[in-house]
């Protein structure tokens, strides 16, 4: 009979840059006992996302953050939606130029994810955020 499981993690930021939280999402996956399935994540926030991204040399993360800080600019003068800050609507967008939710298949009771990919909250604002992930397993 398939399983359905629904976890939230909060995750604490300490402002914008990539959070790994693979190993979170793996102890979830391996308590539930599903040993094939989907596990699908989903960011409750319109200025954070995630990533699945390379989890072994930390130049790939320091790159992406600097291609979006060009891309996307903390420039006040861009933008109407200023109350909260040069980086709020610069956070929004990027949010919206990358994923709010990823899908990863469960194999053999484990994430199938490849060798070199790591699970990633992105922190688009500049002060830190108590974050919400929500991780829903299914399977058998």
């Amino acid at each position: 009979m398939v399983q359905h499981q629904q976890h939230t993690l909060s995750i604490r930021t300490t402002g914008k840059s990539l959070h790994r939280f693979t190993g979170e999402v793996q102890q979830l996956v391996r308590a539930s006992g599903i040993q094939v399935g989907l596990c699908h994540l989903f960011v409750c926030h319109t200025s954070a996302s995630l990533l699945i991204q390379e989890n072994a040399d930390p130049d790939v993360l320091r790159d992406l953050e600097t291609f979006f800080a060009r891309l996307v600019p903390e420039d006040l003068s861009l933008y109407q939606h200023i109350a909260e800050g040069a980086d709020d609507m610069p956070a929004h967008i990027r949010s919206a130029l990358t994923h709010t939710s990823e899908t990863i298949p469960i194999r053999s009771g484990q994430l199938a994810l490849g060798i070199w990919q790591g699970i990633y909250l992105w922190e688009h604002r500049q002060r830190g955020q108590l974050r919400q992930v929500v991780v829903h397993l299914t399977g058998l």
